[in-house]
């Protein structure tokens, strides 16, 4: 028996191969399919099944095209209602690989369809459960992605009764869930993405002794908006996609200078996918930064309309990955990138931005001067933040620059840099011109500054 699992961090998406006796499995397979087909081959094994644990909506599956690759069967839980054929296991069916078996767990809560699979190997001992947005470590599902089709309390009460079978299990059970740390399918997930069921137990909230009143109200309690990319997403899955080689020949297209200024007279959206320190230093008008090398398609789809036109500007080399990780979440309206990047820009002679950054250093001195604007995460900010600071969460800036007056001063900060400067430049679209960015974020100010630091929940 051999089970690993394959992590993509900018989604923090946990997917997983599982092989026994020359037969594979596949479970929450991301859309870009070659790592487990490779790994299958290299392996001299057939990919017999893809489970899916649930309708995802924070990512397009991989299922479609893994099966017309494969021939694999696509697993469901009762209930998925997809526009195409898949098997939809009924609670307690088994699924036999080599000489393991899959035991389909029906454990609705985060969606009415959610399953986990309980692995036993060749002796039938029960060894790992694939419990997807069931479980996670530290945390559990949220019950509100249904766009309105079942109330949040609906869907919590039933989650209370999946736990109470997950909890029925053994203690050393390895729980391997589809998500870790930052991603938005659950409250608070801790930090590791595997965990075994007995630690659960200890420490996971929601597998604390409760009444399912006390449940329903902690686990609907405290959740933050979704993506609005989600719900575009699960109907995605649900409908089926184009294959993504056929999204790459359509998008990764060269533009020319020209080429790429009609694209923006027509209404595109250019995306600047260079990092956040270069991005400072020149940038075209009216770009929106958001950088490769952190959870670039996430912050895409939590801040751009998925019907919005985009043109990208990419680091040299990277063009194709910008579009493919779009493409991961359902972001196929890319009419290409400018050729050359943003050199082609420069050496046109076109205008240029910037934004001004300071150090950490430097930020006592200018904080006499103007407004102190903190977009991090509710967690963060209650964790410590600048005493006086505005508190504007970055997936929620636009929708509030209400509240802010272009006419000020603003610092502008996250934990580390990158969300910042995602930030500085949506306010520099919207005409706030007097903007300050502050490298290395909140992480560095509580060690240089750490006077200025104060805790607590209230939201300035």
């Amino acid at each position: 028996m051999y089970i690993e699992q394959l992590y993509t961090n900018c989604l923090a998406e946990a997917a997983y191969y599982i092989e026994s006796e020359g037969e594979a499995a596949i479970v929450d397979p991301i859309r870009e399919t070659d790592a487990y087909i490779e790994m299958a081959t290299a392996r001299d094994a057939k990919i017999k099944y893809v489970f899916e644990t649930h309708v995802h909506a924070d990512f397009v599956s991989g299922h479609l095209d893994l099966a017309a690759a494969t021939g694999a069967e696509i697993v469901f839980g009762s209930g998925a209602e997809t526009n195409y054929a898949v098997h939809e296991a009924k609670d307690g069916e088994i699924f036999r690989i080599g000489k393991i078996t899959i035991e389909a767990m029906h454990t609705p809560g985060h969606t009415p369809e959610s399953t986990c699979y309980l692995l036993r190997d060749e002796a039938g001992t029960q060894k790992a459960i694939f419990t997807g947005d069931t479980l996670f470590v530290g945390d559990v599902g949220r019950p509100d992605l249904l766009d309105g089709k079942m109330t949040k309390e609906a869907l919590a009460g039933m989650m209370y009764d999946s736990l109470q079978k997950i909890k029925s299990l053994p203690d050393e059970l390895v729980v391997y869930p589809a998500h870790g740390p930052g991603s938005a399918c659950g409250k608070n997930i801790g930090k590791e993405t595997w965990s075994t069921l007995g630690v659960q137990k200890r420490t996971n909230y929601a597998l604390q002794d409760m009444t399912r009143e006390a449940f329903v109200d902690t686990l609907t309690h405290g959740l933050a908006a979704p993506p609005q990319y989600y719900f575009d997403d699960a109907k995605i899955n649900k409908r089926g996609y184009a294959p993504l080689a056929d999204v790459l020949a359509k998008n990764v297209q060269a533009l020319t200078l020209s080429a790429f200024d009609s694209e923006i007279s027509n209404g595109a959206l250019v995306l600047d996918a260079r990092s956040p320190l270069v991005f400072e230093e020149g940038f075209i008008p009216n770009a929106v930064n958001i950088g490769l090398d952190d959870k670039y398609a996430w912050w895409a789809g939590t801040l751009i309309a998925i019907s919005t036109p985009l043109v990208i500007v990419a680091p040299e080399g990277r063009e194709e990955e910008s579009v493919r990780r779009l493409a991961r979440i359902g972001y196929e309206n890319v009419r290409g990138y400018l050729e050359g990047g943003f050199e082609t820009w420069l050496k046109a002679g076109r205008k240029v931005e910037t934004i001004r950054s300071i150090e950490p250093g430097e930020f006592a001195d200018a904080r006499a001067a103007a407004e102190v604007l903190d977009v991090r995460n509710p967690g963060e900010w209650a964790n410590g933040h600048i005493e006086g600071a505005k508190f504007i969460p970055l997936g929620e800036l636009e929708a509030r620059l209400s509240e802010l007056d272009p006419t000020e001063e603003y610092l502008i900060h996250c934990g580390g840099g990158y969300r910042s400067m995602i930030a500085a430049s949506l306010m520099r679209r919207h005409d706030f011109e007097h903007l300050v960015n502050v490298h290395g974020g909140f992480s560095k100010m509580k060690a240089v500054v750490p006077e200025l630091v104060v805790s607590g929940e209230a939201v300035a």
